[in-house]
């Protein structure tokens, strides 16, 4: 995620925070010290957020590791001024694991809260509890401990993006077809936000934000639900672009950028000796250029890191992989041999034909022989990509 800065990597898991997360503290310390004028409670405020954000990492952690158990791995965490995201390579396709991967989030909140109670029972501070007024006067360890019960129970609302979302689509996945499960789902969570919105009217601002934050998250799974169900079946092979060109390592900028200008790839392979060694991509294209100009050689700035897909695999999981690995383009390899690219553009507008197919009454399915690309002499660009690719 943009604007965001790496805190730490636990078993494997990078954590992130964003930069907007700053904007909550600066509030919080100025809406304190306006209310006591005191660097002692402003400190005491700092310590609290930052005491319950690491319980939110704990919280996301939980959802986390639940998904490595079912094989599913977790690309990274970040932390936003509402609460934590893990980038999960995948939704589980099982609702049943569905549900255990989004429940385990509140379960490690509910956990942090009991582990404070036995505290504040061991230590005799738990008598504070039944005095528990106004939140200013409840000491650290109690905010602690409601803010961890709260934050479960406010995860469960059955609205997209919360766990409880998640939680209300995987039941009703296990009785009905999986994308009408998701516009259900994502239906309800659009009304709740709506409510949360004239709350937010009438009572607490804040409220509009996570209404917007609910609206916006049940819309987008509605819709990555349809293009998973329109994807359904077909494999890779059918989407891939198999008329493109390679750069060598030794080029300079300015041949990808005579490219661009004069085609539509913007993302190219690198190739050295025969032997595939990057990617270079429009991000990495145009940072180049800025800093160093046209004469940079594309193996000071190509990306050496890049993720490698199968023609068998079906476009639901590599839609998927491909949202997970914050990429616009991934490789496709058979046995070594680059067979083509695979672009977010061209995934839309394969997409875009899918859907215009289904208007018309049509059945869904690969583009017919004759439409596949072709090089520009004529040949077929599947027989031709190994010669192109160089290995």
């Amino acid at each position: 995620m943009k604007w965001s800065w790496k805190i730490g990597k636990f078993v494997g898991i990078t954590v992130y925070v964003h930069a907007t997360f700053l904007i909550l503290i600066a509030w919080l310390v100025l809406t304190e010290w306006g209310a006591t004028h005191s660097g002692r409670a402003v400190l005491g405020a700092v310590l609290f957020i930052l005491a319950l954000f690491a319980c939110v990492v704990a919280h996301e952690f939980g959802h986390a590791l639940a998904a490595r158990r079912f094989g599913i791995s977790t690309h990274d965490i970040t932390l936003l001024p509402i609460g934590g995201v893990s980038s999960l390579e995948r939704i589980p396709d099982d609702p049943r694991h569905e549900l255990w991967v989004a429940l385990a989030g509140p379960a490690v909140s509910v956990g942090i809260g009991m582990m404070i109670l036995v505290v504040l029972w061991v230590t005799g501070a738990g008598s504070h509890l039944n005095q528990i007024g106004p939140w200013g006067n409840v000491p650290f360890l109690e905010q602690l401990l409601l803010a961890n019960f709260v934050l479960a129970v406010f995860n469960l609302i059955p609205a997209f993006p919360l766990d409880g979302g998640r939680v209300f689509r995987s039941l009703l996945a296990r009785r009905m077809d999986y994308s009408r499960a998701t516009r259900i789902a994502a239906n309800v969570g659009q009304g709740l936000a709506f409510f949360f919105a004239l709350l937010g009217l009438f009572g607490n601002p804040f409220l509009l934000l996570i209404a917007l934050f609910v609206w916006i998250g049940a819309g987008q799974e509605a819709a990555l639900a349809q293009m998973k169900s329109a994807l359904r079946g077909i494999p890779v092979s059918e989407v891939t672009v198999t008329d493109f060109n390679t750069i060598s390592a030794s080029d300079t900028l300015a041949h990808p950028v005579e490219l661009i200008l004069h085609g539509t790839q913007q993302d190219f392979p690198v190739i050295d000796q025969g032997r595939l060694v990057g990617i270079l991509t429009r991000k990495e294209l145009l940072s180049g250029l800025s800093q160093n100009g046209p004469d940079t050689p594309v193996s000071q700035v190509m990306r050496k890191e890049y993720q490698v897909i199968s023609s068998t695999e079906m476009l639901p999981a590599v839609s998927e992989k491909l949202q997970g690995y914050n990429s616009r383009v991934l490789l496709v390899m058979e046995k070594e041999r680059l067979l083509g690219l695979f672009t977010v553009e061209n995934l839309a507008e394969f997409v875009m034909v899918q859907s215009a197919l289904r208007g018309a009454g049509k059945k869904a399915g690969p583009v017919p022989q004759a439409q596949r690309p072709v090089n520009r002499d004529g040949s077929n660009a599947d027989r031709d990509v190994e010669r192109t690719a160089g290995v």
